[in-house]
């Protein structure tokens, strides 16, 4: 069996669709299922069964651990203008440390969601090298939940018998629709354009930087997910990694290309960022993607241009899933 916590969710689902069509149907789908619009997200997908997430990690993980030979932990509290720090070390932090120490006894291999937002305000940079996250200063309590179990996995003396924590970026494609405020700008561009026939970017509020040219590391789910499916299939080589695609870009290029993949010609303004987020926006994010690459991932990464096209053709357009 292959374990798949977050299964419901934005990647999770995604995760399933691919592994489907690598031709596996034993997975074991983990999630809090009291969401209806979530759970379209895994219509039309094979799987053997669907576990409440408190159950499994409260004793459906141990009764079953002799027949998994793989887990995929993506489930996480991912809101990053929550402020309840005990919510987040109970789901994102204590959970994951449970799920760790599992693998760890019944030897499972463990693949596991970090987050870009452990690098804070990129003042230390993006590189992925195992003695950075000490340093690492997130600036809201999702990213420190995220860089407090990094830190605690890599301070471990007996690990999985191969696990690899994966720093995703920015995240954007089909199957977002239920995230509301967090889903991909693109989404968020997509259906205000369709609405009012324009889009208002956030205005920059650091010097040095124009409006619309703040620049985050875009990539699509689909990249992500066979990021996951080579992980699984190698095996080797433990340890944390980053996924992007190693270019950032820029707000406005990607709603021009919004506009443009909706056969419209870009119509884009600017609005003061929310209060309740200016303090903690990060203006630039890039992965260093040499140590992924280094162990032999060698598939293309989507350009924004083909990701967004593909994304707004084939799914926004229909409100179809993957």
């Amino acid at each position: 069996m292959i374990i798949i916590t977050g299964a419901a969710g934005f990647i999770g689902s995604c995760l399933v669709r691919h592994l489907n069509e690598l031709g596996h149907s034993d997975l074991v789908l983990v999630d809090n299922f009291g969401r209806a619009d979530k759970n379209l997200n895994l219509d039309n997908k094979s799987f053997r069964v669907q576990v409440d997430r408190t159950v499994f990690i409260e004793s459906w993980l141990a009764e079953n651990a002799e027949d998994i030979r793989f887990v995929f932990h993506l489930g996480a509290r991912t809101d990053t203008t929550e402020m309840d720090v005990p919510l987040f070390n109970r789901l994102n932090l204590d959970y994951s440390k449970t799920v760790w120490q599992i693998c760890v006894k019944h030897q499972i291999p463990l693949v596991y969601a970090s987050s870009a937002a452990t690098y804070g305000d990129g003042a230390l940079g993006y590189s992925d090298a195992h003695d950075l996250p000490p340093k690492l200063q997130p600036l809201n309590p999702y990213g420190h939940s995220k860089n407090d179990f990094d830190k605690w996995a890599l301070a471990q003396s007996t690990p999985p018998p191969f696990w690899s924590g994966l720093k995703f970026f920015n995240v954007y494609g089909p199957n977002e629709y239920h995230k509301g405020r967090m889903a991909s700008v693109i989404y968020h561009c997509y259906h205000q354009v369709k609405k009012t026939g324009e889009m208002k970017l956030f205005r920059s509020h650091k010097s040095g930087i124009q409006d619309g040219h703040q620049q985050r590391d875009f990539i699509y789910v689909k990249d992500v997910v066979k990021v996951c499916a080579f992980l699984m299939a190698q095996q080797k080589h433990s340890g944390i990694y980053n996924l992007g695609t190693g270019k950032a870009r820029t707000f406005l290029d990607l709603a021009s290309h919004t506009f443009l993949a909706m056969g419209l010609s870009p119509n884009i303004s600017f609005i003061d960022t929310p209060v309740d987020i200016r303090a903690t926006y990060q203006y630039f994010t890039e992965a260093k993607m040499g140590k992924l690459m280094g162990i032999g991932y060698d598939n293309p990464f989507s350009s924004l241009e083909d990701g967004i096209g593909e994304y707004v053709s084939q799914y926004l357009n229909d409100n179809s899933y993957f």
